[in-house]
């Protein structure tokens, strides 16, 4: 595993951490999980940042949690677009990557979380 055979998979490796999961596991949790970290890390003083990780934390919780709306999952994304390339330290990208990796490669996952809820509400 290195940087040039990873770039040809179609991803990065960042700083060079690696999570190894199963798949069994939730990745609407695991966003979620993720998205609360960058919001907790992020020092405040970009805009995109500060924001914008508490709003991608804050949409991730709401599907994982019931309360998901279709429209959540377009949010998602452009939010994550926003902040990408827009903050003067690489938290930003760090933050929204994950979101566009999770949404490009589990969407499914996510439109079945929002999909429970919207059932449950009927």
């Amino acid at each position: 595993m290195d940087y040039d055979s990873i770039a040809k998979a179609g991803s990065m490796l960042g700083s060079g951490a690696v999570m190894v999961m199963d798949d069994s596991r939730d990745m609407v949790e695991t966003l979620q999980r993720l998205s609360y970290f960058y919001m907790h890390e992020s020092c405040g003083q970009c805009t995109p940042c500060r924001e914008g990780t508490g709003w991608l934390w804050r949409m991730v919780h709401r599907i994982q949690n019931g309360q998901g709306r279709p429209e959540d999952l377009a949010k998602l994304d452009n939010v994550a677009e926003n902040i990408m390339g827009r903050t003067i330290c690489a938290l930003g990208d760090a933050a929204a990557m994950p979101v566009r990796a999770m949404l490009k490669h589990f969407r499914h996952e996510f439109a079945a979380k929002i999909d429970a809820a919207m059932k449950a509400a009927a």
